[in-house]
Order: structure tokens, then C-alpha cells, then sequence
């Protein structure tokens, strides 16, 4: 039999491993659906990579990929596990067993990440073991087949004997079986047909592991249920409605809308599976500092006075001029009434909530008590139910503080504490503890590389100084003098405002600037500084050309 070339040593066996992690994330998924349906291998592997993560890391990730993020993760995850298994593929062909060892060592990796995460289910590492002994087993099965390709027939099918028996083919006479000659030498049709054999099995042990993979993606049960709950929960109508002024929309064609729909609202969270919470199993914990523990249904937070309120969220990953920011109608019930029930202790000056999923953010208590601030917890966005990758059942709004300090989703605990006793997820990893959101302003349009002509254009954008208010846009064309811009009616202090400036522009290429004045005097700084660790500053330029 001719030998097989370098090339063909390494990528057959490849291909092999490729298979493999094919069938175990298959496996491990479907075991997911039906044992533990927050312990995907693949979820509960790149969540740990979140936590692990350094400011740096997460940050290059939202600036390259925005609210992509969790997309490439998983994708580059993905690769980086095919990479991996057919490395284990080659491994396991020339020095076995050690490419089993690698699927084992995979699946623990799976497992210890699982059973790590905030509140895991007693089957947590169910999945990720279960990846790890299908992953084994087909390697151990498909290197088999592949030893028959180089072995001979007695490595897979047993000893051949001589064959006389034709097929008969309707060109010409019966054609007769090769076999291997007396020396016990191959012949290139014997291998061709092993190798025709392995590749069959490769390929039905992928399609098995997509069939898997699909299936275990189906059968979230718990999923569907909670979006069948959701859709036809009927919010209770609010005690008092949110009123957005007729002049509070400029509508310019470009120019973000004043209020965000839901399907455009930024999301930026550690949560690569969206947590799946019934409503009726939904309850807030208040403990820690206080007289008494308060303890919220579902049912009782319903029961309620309910009220609307129009807030803007912000992220502190948000580059100047980002579009990590998004306004909504929130209907929800203010924080500072179920403290005021727990009595918070003197001494206590943070709140630390949690998510479902384990993510902890610290908010200052007095910004949670302020009673001009509608610090509430929301069940409703834009008038229905909060999304569920928006925090559905209940989550938090707070009106100006970067969301990583404050706009916590699926939230089931806020334990009142102190800064110098406790810290949150994003504070262990050099993040500022307090986070309040800083002015700043956006142009929209012109788009960058949008066609002009020379004459009258309409610049226009946003502005934003949560709980001061913005009481001036200023723009700048190349390095003339600063020029006020038009502001639309502000719905409150606590939300953006649309602002237009009409330009004569003349034929060229130009720099337009913007920068916003707060009602408490500040003007938005110049001075250019990463997001980390409190968020952003400088002003936002465009450049455009005029023909």
C-alpha cells in the first residue's frame, strides 16, 4: 500500500478529532436540555472565560464587537475546541491513549466550571461529563477505523479470504474482488475502500452531533415556558403614565429616536445563556444591614402602585460617541419604599444586588433612597413585559449611574452593606465602586462617509447628563468658534435630548464637534480617557466631506 503523505498523517486523524468535539458538544448539549439547562459545556466554559477576563480584554471585545460580544466569544470558543480535538485526534492515532486524555481533561475543565457558577443545580456537571465520555468513545472508535486504513483488512473486518464471487456491470464481464496478494501487501482499491469506510463514519458521527446539538437546542423546555408566561402576562396599568412632549422628537432622518425600541436597546451583560426565570418562582430578598428582612413575590410586586417612569441607560463600556446607550419607558416600583421597610443601619452606605445568575453590582444607598431619583425595580419596558435578555421577570433601573453599579437584570437579592465590607463583579476586576454617568453628547448625522452638498445641512444628535439635565449643545465646525445648537424639549433630567444646528457648508473636507453644558454649569470636558475605570471622556468628531 503507498505510504500516506505527511500531510495526510495529520489532517485525516484531524479530521477524526474534529468529528469528536462535534459529537461531545452535541452530547453535551442535549444532556443540558434534559438535566441542567444552565450547564451547557459551552455556556458554562465561556462564562468562566467572563469571569477570568481581564478590564482589557472586555473591553477590546465590546469595542470590536458591541453587543456581538457574546457571538464571537462562543464562536471563538468553538474554533479554539475543534483546534484542540483535532490535535487530540493526532495525538490519540500516534500515542495513545493520550488524545482520550485530552477529551477527559476538556470535560473536566467543563465540569469544574460548571459546578463553580452561582447557584448550581446538583446536575451541573452532567453535561459537561457526559461531552467528555461520548467525546472518548467516538475517538477511541473513529482511531480504530482509521488504524484498518494502514492496518489492513484484519484490524477492522477481519481476514479476507479469496473471493470469486463477481458483480456484474452491464459494459463488461464480472470484475473480480481485490484482495491482498501473498506477501499480505494491500492493494490501493482495498484501501481506498477503508478509507471511503472512515470517512462515512466521520461524517455520520458530525451528523449525529449536529442532530444532538439541534435537538438539545429545541428541548429548552424551561425557555419556552418562561416566553409563553411572559407573553401573556397583562401588566397592571400604572398608577401614573409617562408623558413624552410633542417636542421632544425631532424627527430627522438618522437621529436616534427619542424613545428606544426594545428590539434596539444596547445589551451588554455576563450572561451568555439568558437566564430562563418563571415569575411565579421569582422572589427579591432584602437582608443584610437592616431591622428587617423584606421578602417580594412576583404576585406582591404586581400588587403594587405600579408606576411609569422615562430613564436612559448607559454603559460605562460606551466609547464617546457610542451607541451603547438606549431611552425607555420603564413601569416598575421605587427601591427606596421596600428600604424603607427593611430599615437600612446607620452605618450601611451601599446596596449590593445580585443577579440569578450570580452577577453582583453596588449601588449607593443614598442614590437608592433619593426620593426625587425613580430608582425603581421594572417588570416593563416600552409597554410590555421586560425581554428576557432585558431582565425578565424584574430588574433594576437607576437613573444616573452606569449600568455595571446599578441597572442589574434578573435581580433576586439587594443586600445593604457598606463599600469598605463588600465589592461587585466589576469592582474586583478595577472598575470604579460608584460609577455615576457622565455628560456627554453624540452626532448622528451626517453619517460618516455620507454624500453632502455644499449649502444648508442639518447636523443633529443626542446629549445626556442623567439627574443634572442638559442645558446646552454647543458645535464646532473644523476650528471655528463654538455655535449653539437647537435642543429639542428634554422628557426629564433623567434622559437624553435630541438637538439639531443648521450648517452652510461650503464644498471641502470639514471637522464637526459637539459638546453638551450641564444645568449644574459643567461643560463636557475635552480631554480624551478610556472607559476604564469609570467611563469615557472627550468630545465627539466627525469628518465630512462636501461636495
Amino acid at each position: 500500500m503507498p505510504a500516506r503523505t505527511p500531510a495526510a498523517r495529520l489532517l485525516i486523524p484531524a479530521l477524526a478529532g474534529g468529528a469528536v468535539a462535534v459529537v461531545a458538544a452535541g452530547a453535551g448539549t442535549l444532556a443540558a436540555a434534559l438535566l441542567a439547562s444552565d450547564a451547557s459545556p459551552f455556556a458554562v466554559v465561556g462564562a468562566a472565560l467572563i469571569d477570568l477576563a481581564p478590564p482589557w480584554a472586555k473591553d477590546a471585545a465590546i469595542a470590536l464587537f458591541g453587543t456581538n460580544d457574546k457571538a464571537a466569544l462562543l464562536t471563538g470558543v468553538a474554533i479554539v475546541l475543534l483546534v484542540i480535538a483535532g490535535a487530540a485526534g493526532v495525538l490519540e492515532s500516534r500515542r495513545p491513549p493520550w488524545g482520550q486524555v485530552v477529551f477527559w481533561v476538556l470535560g473536566g475543565v467543563g465540569v469544574l466550571a460548571a459546578v463553580t457558577r452561582a447557584n448550581a443545580s446538583m446536575l451541573a456537571f452532567a453535561p459537561s461529563a457526559i461531552a467528555a465520555v461520548a467525546g472518548v468513545l467516538v475517538l477511541r472508535l473513529l482511531v480504530r477505523r482509521l488504524a484498518a486504513v494502514d492496518a489492513g483488512p484484519s484490524a477492522a473486518d477481519g481476514p479476507d479470504e479469496p473471493d470469486v464471487a463477481a458483480s456484474t456491470s452491464a459494459s463488461g464481464p464480472p470484475a473480480a474482488r481485490q484482495v491482498p496478494d501473498a506477501a499480505g501487501t494491500r492493494t490501493p482499491e482495498a484501501t481506498a475502500v477503508d478509507r471511503r469506510r472512515f470517512l462515512a463514519w466521520a461524517g455520520g458521527a458530525t451528523a449525529v452531533g449536529l442532530i444532538a446539538a439541534w435537538g438539545g437546542y429545541a428541548m429548552q423546555a424551561g425557555s419556552r415556558a418562561v416566553t409563553a408566561v411572559r407573553e401573556a402576562i397583562t401588566l397592571p396599568r400604572p398608577t401614573s403614565a409617562a408623558s413624552v412632549p410633542q417636542g421632544a422628537e425631532l424627527g430627522i432622518d438618522g437621529l436616534a429616536p427619542v424613545i428606544t425600541p426594545n428590539a434596539e436597546f444596547y445589551r451588554i451583560d455576563t450572561a451568555l445563556v439568558v437566564p430562563s426565570v418563571e415569575p411565579a418562582d421569582w422572589s427579591l430578598r432584602i437582608h443584610g444591614d437592616v431591622e428587617r428582612e423584606v421578602v417580594l413575590t412576583w404576585d406582591e410586586l404586581l400588587a403594587l402602585p405600579l408606576a411609569e417612569s422615562v430613564t436612559t441607560l448607559a454603559c460605562v463600556s460606551n466609547e464617546v460617541g457610542g451607541g451603547l446607550i438606549g431611552n425607555a419607558v420603564w413601569l416598575g416600583y421605587p427601591i427606596r419604599e421596600l428600604l424603607a421597610q427593611a430599615a437600612p443601619g446607620a452605618d450601611a452606605d451601599m446596596v449590593l444586588s445580585r443577579s440569578i445568575d450570580g452577577f453582583t453590582a453596588s449601588t449607593p444607598l443614598e442614590v437608592l433612597q433619593d426620593d426625587a431619583r425613580e430608582a425603581i425595580l421594572a417588570v416593563g419596558m416600552n409597554g410590555e413585559p421586560l425581554p428576557p435578555e432585558h431582565g425578565f421577570p424584574v430588574r433594576m433601573v437607576v437613573p444616573g449611574l452606569y449600568g455595571y453599579v446599578s441597572a442589574t437584570k434578573w435581580v433576586t437579592e439587594l443586600e445593604v452593606t457598606r463599600f469598605d465590607a463588600a465589592s461587585a463583579y466589576w469592582t474586583d476586576r478595577g472598575w470604579s465602586d460608584h460609577g455615576p454617568i457622565k455628560l456627554s453628547s453624540r452626532i448622528d448625522v451626517p453619517r460618516s462617509g455620507q454624500p453632502l452638498s455644499a449649502g444648508p445641512v442639518v447636523v443633529a444628535g443626542v446629549a445626556w447628563h442623567q439627574h443634572v439635565g442638559v442645558a446646552a449643545v454647543d458645535v464646532q465646525v473644523d476650528d471655528g468658534p463654538w455655535r449653539p445648537a437647537t435642543r429639542a424639549t428634554a422628557i426629564s433630567d433623567d434622559t437624553w435630548v435630541q438637538w439639531r444646528f443648521e450648517w452652510d457648508a461650503a464644498a471641502g473636507s470639514h471637522s464637526l464637534r459637539v459638546r453638551a453644558t450641564g444645568a449644574d454649569g459643567e461643560v463636557q470636558t475635552s480631554r480624551q480617557q478610556g472607559v476604564v475605570p469609570d467611563g469615557a471622556t472627550g468630545l465627539h468628531e466627525r469628518t465630512v466631506t462636501v461636495s
